[in-house]
């Protein structure tokens, strides 16, 4: 290694603190692809998704872009957490299906309601209002999301190829798809390959897979084509269209502001247990239980949401596929700056996302989601109440494909438990408000 290479690697160890949190430049750069590679897919789908409303499909793409990269480096460069931030594709399924085109809201007030939504989510977090939710989680529940985010992703993953399809017969919600078919028997494939190479350590494996499935992908897939490398960005009038178009006033009527607030509860909830739950797998916590510049994290994925109605794009959080990268080795800033500085570059090299099937990031996220499972050795069935309602937390996540219904079910059956077990004295109060504000949130017929 020269002087000067020894120089950068000495000051990034200094900045990221890799040493101290034993890992090195390689593993996070690796790390860093891999949850790029992971998450490159919502370039692709969220312009879809908030293009079938209305919105500019350029001036999407752009933002959503920069939501990423902006986001991710601010993570990693200011919170020193291996977690990436992009646009969140439940929120942009709201925003598109249920604001615009369910309500009749137009574009510029849409906008005006994500960027409402990040003002109030940030002062949630400035506040200390989610550290104190966070806090305030059962470590049953802490667990619990931790075990339903990695069946969820499991889930999500494998229905992404076809392995998991939807069932023809009522009564039962999901069926196995066409084993035959290639993208099943590549996502297969690559998910034995990666437990063959991770029990070797081979450095890298996890990444190494998705590599070599885009290439078999790029010989035998008609459907994976080489479209180019470089391709200029529109940043003319129409790739900045949306650029401070919101409609702040707008998303103020009576009529838009019940969805900022549902958009505030779900990003609290959904965004929070990611995090925990992140921050677990890559063993990010404190003597405590509690997330190592934790609220820097929190308030880094909330501000992301201000800028994004700024520049035009969905509301954003912490992506669940950042587990890909911390299963690769990541355990600093270093890997969200990776995937930050990748997704600036994307702006530029956007031929290039087309060279990774969804069948070629699915074993990662398969992978990833098993390892997750692991969780459930952390649960204490000494203390019953807790264990089991983490247990109906991770079960429900995956049963209503939602993390903040999980959560919820969790929190309720944990009260109630407790009440019913006469050990009422177990629970604090803030662990009572919270169960109250989610049970009314569903109540209410608010949650998305």
């Amino acid at each position: 290694m020269s002087a000067n290479q020894s120089a950068t690697t000495g000051k990034l160890d200094s900045y990221f603190k890799l040493t101290a949190r034993g890992t090195t430049v390689r593993k996070e750069m690796i790390a860093g692809l891999t949850t790029f590679l992971a998450m490159v897919y919502s370039v692709i789908v969220v312009p879809s998704m908030l293009g079938q409303a209305g919105f500019p499909h350029t001036a999407v793409f752009i933002a959503t872009c920069l939501v990423a990269g902006l986001g991710s480096l601010l993570m990693g460069l200011w919170a020193n957490l291996p977690m990436a931030i992009g646009c969140a594709i439940s929120l942009t399924a709201f925003t598109a299906f249920s604001l615009v085109l369910g309500q009749n809201i137009s574009v510029p007030v849409a906008l005006g309601a994500v960027f409402l939504m990040g003002c109030l989510f940030t002062a949630f977090s400035l506040t200390g209002i989610r550290t104190w939710i966070l806090k305030n989680i059962p470590i049953g529940i802490a667990h619990g999301a931790g075990i339903g985010i990695g069946l969820f992703l499991l889930l999500i993953a494998a229905n992404s190829v076809g392995l998991v399809v939807k069932n023809p017969f009522d009564g039962l919600p999901v069926a196995m798809g066409k084993f035959t078919s290639f993208s099943v028997l590549m996502s297969l494939a690559g998910l034995a390959a990666i437990f063959g190479l991770e029990k070797r350590k081979v450095p890298g494996g996890v990444l190494l897979v998705i590599v070599a499935i885009s290439i078999i992908g790029l010989i035998f897939d008609p459907n994976v084509k080489y479209q180019g490398i470089f391709k200029m960005p529109q940043l003319g009038e129409e790739g900045l269209s949306l650029l401070f178009a919101m409609d702040i006033k707008g998303a103020l009527q009576p009529l838009v502001l019940p969805s900022v607030l549902a958009l505030v509860m779900t990003a609290i909830f959904d965004a929070t247990g990611t995090i925990r739950a992140v921050a677990g797998q890559a063993n990010l916590l404190d003597k405590r239980g509690q997330i190592i510049n934790g609220g820097k994290a929190l308030t880094s994925d909330s501000v992301s949401s201000i800028f994004a109605g700024v520049i035009g794009a969905a509301p954003a959080a912490v992506y669940v596929e950042s587990a890909a990268g911390t299963a690769a080795g990541g355990k600093t800033g270093l890997t969200a700056t990776v995937v930050g500085i990748l997704f600036l570059l994307i702006l530029f090299l956007s031929p290039l996302s087309y060279l990774v099937p969804a069948y070629a990031t699915a074993p990662a996220l398969m992978y990833v989601g098993l390892l997750m499972l692991g969780n459930v050795t952390k649960l204490d069935f000494g203390d019953f109440v807790d264990a089991m309602s983490g247990m109906v937390c991770a079960v429900f996540i995956v049963l209503t494909c939602n993390i903040v219904t999980g959560i919820m079910l969790g929190f309720g059956c944990l009260v109630i438990g407790r009440v019913f077990a006469g050990e009422w004295r177990k629970l604090n109060v803030g662990t009572v408000l919270i169960t109250i504000a989610l049970v009314a949130f569903y109540a209410g017929e608010w949650a998305i």
